[in-house]
């Protein structure tokens, strides 16, 4: 996963600064159909169908946090598309983009189906 251009300044301001930071206290996966990039501009997130975000939350080890717990999302109500990236959010609408990665598949969204992404599935590392 990619941190935002507005994450990335959050972490370089709380490591080389003295300036406070406000940090996230709630976690949400939101879907795709094109890479967002880091300026959160790239891509519009999906919409209708029965789509919200879904909150999610880590554990972290060394330099990685992983998903703790399966991300799970309601049923479409009608296509949501093919989605091809995931964002992790600070809010469950609006907010802001905290880090975002393309899938390993692409995956096709009809009416009735769910989209699962198990227990340990997303992880973010720094190097």
């Amino acid at each position: 996963m990619s941190f935002s251009n507005t994450f990335e300044t959050h972490v370089l301001q709380y490591v080389f600064t003295t300036g406070s930071v406000t940090r996230p206290t709630a976690w949400y996966v939101g879907l795709f159909t094109a890479d967002p990039t880091d300026t959160g501009s790239g891509a519009t997130e999906i919409t209708g169908n029965n789509y919200s975000r879904v909150s999610a939350t880590f554990t972290v080890s060394g330099n990685a946090a992983t998903t703790s717990a399966a991300v799970e999302f309601s049923a479409a109500t009608g296509s949501w598309g093919t989605i091809s990236h995931i964002g992790i959010f600070d809010a469950s609408s609006g907010g802001n983009l905290i880090a975002h990665s393309a899938l390993t598949a692409s995956k096709a969204i009809a009416s009735g189906d769910v989209f699962r992404i198990p227990t340990g599935d997303i992880d973010i590392t720094l190097d």
